[in-house]
């Protein structure tokens, strides 16, 4: 059986900077320690954008840059790049919500075995949720978590939520 853990958009805009929140800035040392004692094979999501975003229909419904490609905000919060380098990832650049070419990569990885996903990240009422919604669907038999503990919403509120969604898309609640 592997085991993959999806750390889903760890970046400095969502954690500290132009999106960040309380919220994000406190689950950062409980993320670093589920990488660093994580058995299995981990992959990193980078919400990616460019220049343009203002034209894009996310910039239209949500105006505010981040994640620009080759800012600071882009890049991993420096505690978590920390623990994803000890302990060696595959980075996955989206364009959207969902990493759409997650599922391919985790079968690539997984081969003929059996596997288990877990995702933590940023922020819970977006990102992880489409992410864990777009897994279910590419493997639904797969046992899938999401630690709690280890991510964060918009608001606390939007968190709840979300968590709840993905409970009742039977997506397990660590």
């Amino acid at each position: 059986m592997k085991h993959f853990l999806i750390v889903v958009d760890m970046q400095k805009d969502f954690v500290d900077g132009a999106l960040g929140t309380p919220e994000a800035v406190a689950i950062v040392p409980q993320v670093a320690e589920k990488i660093r004692t994580f058995d299995g094979e981990i992959f990193a999501t980078f919400d990616t954008h460019f220049a343009n975003y203002m034209e894009t229909a996310e910039g239209r419904h949500l105006p505010v840059p981040h994640c620009i490609k080759g800012t600071g905000g882009w890049q991993l919060d420096k505690t978590v790049a920390a623990a994803l380098e000890e302990k060696g990832y595959t980075a996955v650049e989206k364009r959207t919500f969902g990493a759409v070419d997650l599922p391919q990569l985790v079968k690539a990885a997984a081969g003929e075995d059996d596997f288990t996903l877990e995702l933590i990240g940023l922020c819970t009422d977006i990102c992880v949720v489409s992410n864990a919604l777009l897994l279910k669907a590419a493997f639904p038999e797969a046992p899938i978590a999401v630690d709690a503990a280890c991510c964060a919403g918009v608001t606390p509120q939007a968190h709840e939520a979300a968590l709840a969604t993905m409970q009742s898309c039977q997506i397990e609640m660590k």
